[in-house]
C-alpha cells in the first residue's frame, strides 16, 4: 500500500472514530445529570473521570451553581460499592478539574470553597482544608459565616482550638462577619469533647449576653451540660439546666436523657426518677436510651428488682426493647444470681422481636460458669454456634454498659 493510499486510511478510521464519539453536553445539563447520580451514592471515580473528559472536551465555561450542586451532592453522598467516600472523591475531582480546566472554564464562589472546605472536614484532612482557606483569600472572592465555620470545624479537628477561639473571637467580626450559634457550638463541643467543660460554659455565658448577636439555645446548652455530665461534674450539669430553664428555654428529650445517663452513672437512682417523672409530666417521651439507662442504673446497685419494674414500664409505653436493653437485664440478673429468670429473658428475646448477639450469649455463658452450671453452658454454647454467632475473642463477659 502506497504512503498516500496509508495516510487515508488513518484519517478515514480517525473521521469514524470521531464521528462515533458522543457530543459532549452542555455544562448545566452533564453536571444536573451527574448530580442525581451522585445523590443516590451511584456516582463513581470512573464516572468522574468520564464527566471530567466530557467537560474538558467542551472547553465552555462550567456555571458555578451547577458546580457548587454536584460537589455538594458528592460530598453529601451516602458511601456505596460505586463509591466509599464522596468528600474524597469531590476535591480530588476539583483539584484535577482546576489543572484541566484552569480559570476560563471554571467560575468559583466563595461557596465553591465552603464546600471543599467542608469536604476535606468530613474526610479528615484539616491541613487541606486550610489551604483552600488560604487559596480563597487569595482570590478576593470574599467569605462568608458558613465557610469561616468550616474553618473552625477543621482548627478543631487538628486540635488547635486556641487558634479557632481566636478567629471566633477576633478574625470573624474583623471580616464582617458575625459569629452564629453553630460558630460557638463548634467550639463548644471540641472543648467539652477535650474535658475542658469550663471553657465551654464561658462561651455559652458570652452567647447569652446582651449585644452578643445570637443567643444560646437548646442544642447549645445541651452540648456543655452533656460534657459537664461526661466529666463527672453532675452538680455543675444540673445547675446549668436550672439556668437554661430560667432564660425560658425548655429542656428536650437529649437534656432529660442526658440527666437520667449522669445520675445512674452516680448510682442517684432515687433522683434520676424524680426527672424520669419530670419529663414525663411535661409532654416528653422517654425512649429506648431513658430506660437503658435506669436499667443499667438499678443493675449496677444490684437491685434487679427495680430494673425489672423499669422494664416492664418500658413496654407499657409502647417501646420495643433494643438488644442494648435485653442484654442490660440479662446481665443484671446473672450478676445477682438469678440465672433460670436469666434464661427466661433470653428466651424471650427472639419472641420479641430481636436476635440473641454475640454478647447476649456471653453475659448468660458467664452467668452460667458463675454457677457451675457446665451443663447448661455447654448446651447453650453449642445453640450459639447452631445459630451463626461466634465470639471474636475468648470466651468472657464484664458487666456491660450500655449508656
Amino acid at each position: 500500500m502506497s504512503s498516500r493510499a496509508r495516510l487515508s486510511t488513518v484519517v478515514t478510521a480517525a473521521a469514524a472514530s470521531s464521528s462515533r464519539a458522543p457530543k459532549p453536553r452542555a455544562p448545566h445539563l452533564a453536571l444536573a445529570a451527574t448530580t442525581e447520580r451522585a445523590r443516590s451514592g451511584a456516582f463513581g471515580p470512573e464516572d468522574a473521570r468520564h464527566l471530567l473528559d466530557e467537560l474538558r472536551r467542551r472547553g465552555t465555561p462550567v456555571p458555578e451553581r451547577a458546580l457548587n450542586g454536584f460537589l455538594a451532592a458528592l460530598a453529601r453522598a451516602p458511601p456505596s460499592t460505586a463509591c466509599r467516600d464522596g468528600p474524597v472523591l469531590a476535591v480530588t475531582f476539583f483539584n484535577a478539574m482546576s489543572r484541566a480546566a484552569g480559570p476560563k472554564v471554571l467560575s468559583l464562589s466563595f461557596h465553591t470553597y465552603s464546600i471543599l472546605m467542608g469536604c476535606c472536614t468530613r474526610a479528615c484532612h484539616p491541613g487541606l482544608a486550610l489551604a483552600f482557606f488560604g487559596r480563597l483569600l487569595r482570590t478576593g472572592l470574599g467569605v462568608s459565616v458558613t465557610t469561616f465555620n468550616n474553618l473552625l470545624k477543621s482548627l478543631c479537628l487538628a486540635k488547635r482550638t486556641d487558634d479557632a477561639l481566636d478567629v471566633l473571637l477576633h478574625r470573624m467580626p474583623e471580616f464582617g462577619c458575625v459569629p452564629d450559634v453553630v460558630s460557638y457550638s463548634i467550639l463548644m463541643k471540641s472543648f467539652c469533647d477535650s474535658r475542658e467543660s469550663r471553657r465551654a460554659l464561658e462561651l455559652l455565658q458570652r452567647m447569652a449576653e446582651k449585644g452578643s448577636g445570637c443567643s444560646p439555645d437548646v442544642v447549645s446548652y445541651n452540648t456543655v451540660i452533656d460534657g459537664f455530665f461526661k466529666e463527672g461534674e453532675v452538680d455543675k450539669g444540673c445547675d446549668l439546666i436550672n439556668e437554661m430553664m430560667q432564660q425560658g428555654i425548655s429542656p428536650n428529650l437529649v437534656t432529660y436523657n442526658s440527666s437520667i445517663d449522669a445520675l445512674c452513672k452516680a448510682r442517684a437512682m432515687d433522683k434520676a426518677e424524680v426527672v424520669l417523672r419530670q419529663m414525663v409530666h411535661k409532654g416528653v417521651q422517654p425512649n429506648n436510651r431513658t430506660y437503658n439507662c435506669l436499667i443499667y442504673g438499678y443493675s449496677s446497685r444490684g437491685e434487679w428488682n427495680e430494673a425489672v419494674k423499669i422494664f416492664k414500664e418500658m413496654t407499657r409505653w409502647g417501646l420495643l426493647p433494643d438488644i442494648a436493653t435485653w442484654n442490660s437485664l440479662l446481665a443484671s440478673l446473672c450478676k445477682h444470681g438469678k440465672i433460670k429468670e436469666a434464661r427466661d429473658v433470653f428466651d424471650s428475646i427472639a419472641t420479641k422481636g430481636q436476635e440473641p448477639d454475640t454478647v447476649s450469649y456471653l453475659i448468660l455463658l458467664d452467668g452460667y460458669a458463675t454457677e457451675g452450671c457446665f451443663v447448661d453452658m455447654t448446651d447453650l454454647f453449642n445453640l450459639m454456634l447452631g445459630d451463626g454467632v461466634a465470639p471474636d475473642g475468648p470466651l468472657q463477659c464484664t458487666d456491660q454498659g450500655i449508656c
